[in-house]
């Protein structure tokens, strides 16, 4: 595949400080909302506009990364912690500027690696061939301590609600159990497949008043994606709609929601690039694990 992204991508590099790390994690209070047609969609977006992305996929079965781009990853992370196998095995490149890690195996262990596969795991992030710009994490709902320690770790976490009432109410019950549990109490809200914007700033404007009169946590307004028709047509060809059919209104809404992430504030840690990162990461695996079994 051609590389497609824009001809700007040189002056964005340059505004956009290459020792700056982006972590954002993307997560749910239940399956089916659509969060890794956004994970990807939004990567592709990021990747058209210069950055380097590398999606770290949690999920494994059907849900994967590899089935939204019909590619079958070929290992696990975990192989990596391992030495079993190095990490270019492992990443599958689906488009130019977007690198996948599955990471489904690994992320049921992040709690009680060894230090060899601590180590493992930072000279494999240390290895990669080009500087990420941005990790999007695809978090799995099947995690021991009821939350993914990317989530934690990550800057940002986004929960991706659709229009349902079960949707709505699973949301504000992850929200609660993460923010009484690990003390994160900012989230960002993603509305997706709603019929209008509208409908969008209502679901969030109740979610938020919600979480607001009881102290849970302080909710911001991602944006909405609308329910649209052609996601079915450009998921039967396993391609994004972001770069398939830039026209449609979902796809106008994923970009937006991917260039507004550029401006979001990052993480004190996130200055020093992976490497900080995944030590953060570890360090934070290890030291919530105890106060989840005492729960």
């Amino acid at each position: 595949m051609a590389d497609f992204r824009h001809d700007q991508a040189a002056g964005l590099r340059r505004m956009f400080n290459r020792r700056q790390l982006r972590v954002v994690t993307f997560t749910s209070g239940s399956p089916g909302v659509g969060k890794t047609s956004v994970v990807a969609n939004v990567a592709v977006a990021l990747a058209r506009l210069g950055l380097e992305v590398l999606v770290v996929d949690e999920n494994g079965g059907a849900g994967h990364m590899g089935t939204f781009f019909g590619i079958h990853p070929q290992g696990d992370l975990l192989q990596v912690l391992n030495r079993q196998r190095p990490l270019e095995q492992v990443l599958f490149t689906p488009v130019p500027g977007v690198n996948v890690l599955p990471a489904g195996m690994a992320a049921r262990q992040l709690g009680r690696l060894s230090p060899a596969q601590q180590q493992a795991m930072l000279a494999g992030m240390a290895s990669l061939e080009r500087p990420v710009d941005v990790i999007l994490v695809d978090t799995s709902p099947n995690h021991a301590h009821g939350f993914s320690p990317w989530g934690l770790a990550a800057g940002e976490a986004v929960m991706v609600v659709s229009g349902s009432g079960s949707s709505i109410t699973d949301s504000y019950a992850l929200i609660k159990k993460v923010s009484l549990a690990f003390a994160r109490r900012h989230f960002r809200i993603l509305v997706n497949r709603v019929k209008t914007r509208e409908d969008g700033l209502t679901i969030f404007g109740n979610l938020r008043k919600v979480a607001a009169q009881r102290g849970i946590a302080q909710l911001e307004y991602g944006g909405a994606v609308p329910l649209d028709d052609s996601l079915k047509q450009v998921a039967q060809f396993c391609q994004p709609i972001v770069s398939t059919l830039p026209d449609a209104p979902a796809a106008e809404a994923l970009r937006e929601f991917a260039a507004d992430m550029l401006d979001w504030p990052s993480a004190e840690y996130e200055n020093g690039g992976v490497e900080q990162f995944i030590q953060q990461l570890l360090h934070l695996s290890h030291r919530i694990t105890p106060r989840v079994l005492q729960a």
